[in-house]
């Protein structure tokens, strides 16, 4: 019997199949035109409204607004003042962020800069699909953490109004309820509390134009596009002008572009670029993302620690892998100290074999990365790292653990004086014609080197460039050749891996024998693949943070999609 027209429209209302959007912006509100004055009294900040007084301290300025709502510290140089823009704790991460600031001369004892923090949003999708047995199955997508994969939804129910969320996290064997709200079918929206992640989120219904679908819209078969010139040194070329095959790639664009979003282990890729003979001649990006947001590389961004310790020792910082670790970071050593940790040097930390105990697999282990940075009885990350106990002598063997080389930046800021953030502008972003990044901190205001900081994706690319390069970017010395190869070479295995100075190694096989490769690699599918042999660079960037297909893209795009198409 057909249902009357109002009761039909009315069950319509109660439907909530398919997908549902939801995103928070938290700022930060401070932004925009930095003023500093420099009167007979001392300095003073203006920014955002807002006015506070400013320390200096030879050529180093800092201040910190009223009520935690944002920070600089910087140094004079010349007639500019360049330092970093450190933004309020993150609401959804926890972390404060460090990013460039450059003030430039506005008049007599006047300097002006833009103040562009990192961003903070929080994007949850909800896919809700009827199951065979009538039940509403359910998945939930977050790109920015993936928080979905963690609470393992499996189905929403609605009653009354009310919705309850039912998942298995932590790979639990009974569903048990993950959160609830409150659906209003009148303006189609599910409102759900999401603890710990900036309360309720607003759900509404989200068409096939959301970025929740890799390429929103698109209906003609993808065709290879090259990149576009920018000014940051990257020359662009194209697939087939360095020897690419141009079908194979769209081939393999095409595949993430059809790729079926259908659990939340489904790939999450966002973008993929490929350099050859050091020009760009790919670049693509999906889910909304482009080429000048910031991404979070997680622990790719460790690779980047021994790039800094390379470039420092370029410009004849004394410091090395011999470099000992506690008497460079203690101003006296105890006489009681462990003999292992008064032997421990900085080619230990950064090849993983400190012999703390601190296994990033192992949440027992005192130096575990989330132990250490969920306890807040030792807000000094440096300190907490040098008290850990010992569980082998120094290089007996490697253990991943991001205490390692989140201490080993602390050495380097040790022995060269200044601060992290500063060496890094210095040595690595100006010369290296870096846009817009953000580091994020430590409790205690210093860059953290565990992994994290956010860059742009053609810029965190010039990392993998400058080491298959021997050390130079576009014609400058970086980092000497010897250090490019040390860093990179295989010294020692790692989970079944090739390990160098926090550089993974792989071997391809390729044309009945193997192919040689490194990597920076972090949680969520951020890769930057070299290939020598190839002289080849391929970058990928996702979001399928602590999933198990994390590895997919060097362990199966790499060699199955693109080292095919190099001819």
């Amino acid at each position: 019997m057909t249902l009357p027209a109002p009761l039909a429209a009315q069950d319509a209302k109660q439907d909530i199949t398919g997908l549902w959007a939801a995103k928070k912006r938290f700022g930060p509100d401070v932004r925009g035109t930095l003023t500093l004055v420099r009167e007979a009294s001392g300095w003073r900040a203006e920014i955002a409204g807002r006015k506070a007084a400013v320390t200096q301290a030879g050529d180093t300025l800092r201040f910190a607004l009223a009520g935690e709502l944002g920070g600089f510290r910087g140094r004079i140089e010349g007639n500019r003042i360049r330092g970093h823009w450190i933004q309020p704790r993150s609401v959804t991460g926890g972390m404060r962020y460090a990013t460039p600031v450059v003030l430039a001369a506005a008049g007599p004892s006047l300097w002006r800069g833009e103040v562009r923090p990192l961003d903070e949003s929080f994007t949850l999708y909800l896919k809700i699909d009827r199951e065979a047995d009538g039940r509403l199955g359910v998945f939930l997508r977050n790109p920015d953490r993936n928080i979905g994969r963690n609470v393992d939804l499996r189905h929403i129910e609605l009653k009354d109004g009310h919705v309850r969320l039912l998942g298995k996290p932590g790979g639990a064997t009974e569903e048990v309820e993950i959160a609830t709200g409150n659906f209003d079918a009148g303006n189609r929206l599910l409102s759900i509390a999401i603890p710990g992640r900036g309360n309720s989120y607003d759900f509404e219904p989200a068409g096939a134009l959301s970025d929740f679908y890799p390429r929103p819209g698109l209906t003609a078969p993808y065709a290879y596009r090259p990149p576009l010139p920018k000014q940051d040194g990257w020359p662009v070329s194209t697939l087939a002008a360095e020897g690419i095959d141009r079908t194979a790639i769209e081939r393999f664009v095409q595949m993430l572009i059809d790729q079926p979003i259908d659990s939340v282990h489904a790939q999450d890729i966002h973008a993929v670029l490929i350099a050859r003979h050091g020009k760009l001649v790919l670049e693509e990006y999906l889910h909304g993302t482009d080429g000048d947001a910031l991404h979070d590389t997680r622990s790719a961004a460790k690779s980047l620690t021994s790039v800094l310790v390379g470039a420092a020792m370029q410009q004849g910082t004394r410091i090395g892998p011999e470099t000992p670790v506690y008497a460079t970071m203690e101003k006296t050593l105890p006489a009681d100290l462990d003999p292992r940790k008064r032997a421990m040097t900085l080619g230990d930390l950064l090849g993983m074999a400190s012999g703390f105990h601190c296994d990033d697999r192992d949440p027992k282990a005192p130096g575990n990365e989330d132990v250490m940075q969920d306890q807040e009885a030792q807000p000094d990350w440096y300190r907490y790292a040098l008290d850990l106990p010992m569980v082998a002598p120094p290089g007996a063997s490697r253990v991943y653990c991001s205490t390692n080389p989140n201490l080993a930046g602390g050495v380097l800021a040790r022995v060269t004086g200044e601060p992290l953030e500063q060496s890094f502008d210095r040595l690595i972003a100006r010369p290296m014609q870096f846009g817009p990044y953000a580091l994020n901190l430590q409790p205690t205001g210093e860059p953290y080197m565990g992994g994290g900081a956010q860059f742009r994706p053609r810029d965190f690319m010039k990392l993998g460039q400058l080491m298959l390069d021997g050390g130079t970017w576009q014609g400058k010395r970086i980092l000497s050749a010897d250090w490019a190869r040390r860093s990179t070479a295989p010294s020692g295995e790692l989970r079944g891996l090739h390990y160098g100075y926090l550089w993974w190694g792989i071997d391809f096989p390729w044309q009945r024998g193997k192919l040689p490769a490194f990597f920076a690699a972090g949680n969520g599918g951020q890769v930057v693949m070299v290939v020598p042999k190839l002289d080849l660079v391929v970058a990928i960037f996702g979001g399928n943070y602590g999933d198990k297909v994390t590895y997919v893209p060097q362990e199966k795009y790499v060699p199955d999609h693109i080292l095919p198409a190099i001819r």
